[in-house]
């Protein structure tokens, strides 16, 4: 560091009449300089991406599925070929797909947008935004798109190129857009973020705009209810995330509205003298209140309160702990689907549920049957023991019911007894199962929880609670030439040794 400042200095001091004789005015040139080198780089990226995608744009055989990762005009690749890319790129086939169908969308149907990407003028990011975009459009009106992209994607903000580029989507093909408003609508979702370390988590849902407008105006005349009994230390956002939560027991929420509400102040007849439209009879409900609420009002107030948590469904958890921690009750507790939380925050996620406990499972177990399906409880094992999808760079994100259950020796009628059990399973979610019956992909269980896979081209990775990592020729030769039942562990020395 020192030696570069004396270097700046030095240029500085020399600098001709005329010339900035300020050192930083070098450290911003090369911050310009490197801006453009790093465009540069992600645009060679890009290209070799392009070159595999072409060389394989072929299928070797019938069993040799193709895919067409990009829109309309691009040409077809080997769906293997893109996972052994994934491979060496060390990233997940999600990510290295998106990749090629960016690159290829930008080469043919974009191609003045990407005359401007290869240049360095633009982030490349943004160029493959706009490809995404622009995913949907038919090929001969793309370049509606890439005329108008090409023009600003080098000049302005990245907010104002992506507007731009969502107009044009619309403006070239407007009834593929109007039918997508309404594939849209049914896309509708409500979902739940990560837990974070302090027991908390995100609701996140995509709803029309009149039921977002109600639910709003409901979440804020709860936080004005407890705004009275939690006084002014509760800020209005902290009430409003309390009052969401109230939208989980209807009826504790009923109780607390009907409560909380001057049902006289409310009817407008009682506080109006203008108003002379006769009331409703005893025998004649007004049109507000149907038959059908009154009934249901009937049905709430006979139910028991067992009866009235029914109506929320049921969920299953998968809670992590410690003997010591649950001995102590306090200390950290990991739930499968929404991460680390401290064990006295166990009550807020059970809390207003009845529960019931499943017995806890000995991870030192290792039992066989002698049959193909793999029983409940070894799946169980199986999945506590890998912790998620073992294939290499996949997110730990999949649940158990989204994976298949994959013997890693296949199974052998006439092989003999105990093929089936923990010892032989791995979760794969079933791309990643097809993946390793039909593409070509080799891999073996070397010890609980850890599996070395390989690719067709040679490429060899370890998989484990560390994460994905890849190993040397002589390390991977090693582990797969191992006699069956001894794991190897690979020490810091690069040596070997076995445990059973």
């Amino acid at each position: 560091m020192l030696s570069g400042h004396h270097s700046l200095s030095s240029a500085a001091a020399h600098a001709p009449a005329g010339v900035s004789a300020d050192p930083g005015a070098a450290v911003l040139e090369a911050a310009s300089a490197a801006l453009i080198a790093r465009r540069l780089a992600e645009a060679a990226e890009m290209r070799l991406a392009a070159q595999w995608a072409e060389q394989h744009g072929h299928p070797r055989d019938e069993r040799d599925p193709m895919v067409e990762p990009g829109g309309e005009g691009t040409p077809l690749v080997r769906e293997y070929a893109i996972a052994e890319l994934a491979f060496a790129r060390e990233t997940h086939y999600a990510t290295t797909r998106a990749l090629i169908a960016d690159t290829l969308d930008l080469q043919h149907r974009l191609p003045r947008t990407w005359r401007v990407l290869i240049e360095g003028a633009c982030e490349p990011w943004v160029a493959r935004k706009v490809a995404v975009l622009s995913r949907s459009v038919p090929l001969q009106t793309a370049w509606v798109v890439d005329r108008a992209v090409a023009k600003a994607i080098a000049g302005h903000a990245p907010s104002t190129v992506l507007e731009l580029a969502q107009a044009k989507v619309i403006e070239a093909d407007p009834e593929a857009y109007a039918m997508r408003r309404l594939d849209q609508a049914r896309r509708r979702y409500v979902a739940l973020g990560k837990t974070d370390e302090f027991g908390l988590r995100h609701v996140i849902a995509r709803v029309t705009a009149g039921d977002a407008v109600w639910l709003d105006a409901l979440v804020d005349r709860v936080a004005d209810i407890l705004a009275a009994e939690h006084g002014p230390d509760a800020n209005r956002d902290q009430l409003r995330s309390m009052a969401f939560g109230w939208l989980a027991r209807p009826a504790d929420l009923l109780k607390l509205l009907l409560d909380h509400t001057d049902l006289d102040d409310a009817d407008p007849t009682t506080t109006d003298p203008t108003v002379t439209e006769p009331q409703p009879s005893d025998q004649q409900a007004p049109v507000w209140a149907p038959p059908h609420l009154a009934a249901t009002v009937d049905r709430l107030t006979s139910m028991s309160t067992r009866q009235l948590a029914a109506l929320r469904g049921k969920g299953q958890v998968y809670v992590h702990l410690t003997d010591t921690t649950l001995a102590r009750q306090a200390g950290i507790a990991r739930v499968e689907g929404q991460g680390p939380m401290i064990a006295q925050a166990l009550c807020e996620l059970l809390g207003h549920a009845d529960v019931r406990i499943t017995p806890v499972l000995d991870l030192a177990a290792r039992p066989r049957v002698d049959q193909y399906e793999h029983p409940e409880t070894h799946k169980d094992l199986a999945w506590l023991l890998a912790g998620g999808d073992l294939f290499p760079f996949s997110p730990r994100t999949a649940t158990r019911g989204l994976v298949d259950f994959d013997h890693v020796i296949p199974y052998d009628p006439d092989a003999g007894p105990g093929q089936t059990g923990p010892h032989n399973c791995a979760p794969l979610r079933r791309t990643h199962h097809r993946w390793k019956t039909l593409a070509g992909f080799r891999y073996r269980i070397c010890g609980p929880g850890r599996v070395l896979w390989q690719a067709p081209q040679g490429t060899c990775v370890l998989v484990d609670h560390a994460g994905t990592r890849r190993l040397t020729p002589e390390q991977a030769e090693t582990l797969l030439t191992a006699r069956p039942g001894i794991d190897l562990y690979l020490t810091p020395e690069i040596q070997c040794g076995p445990l059973m």
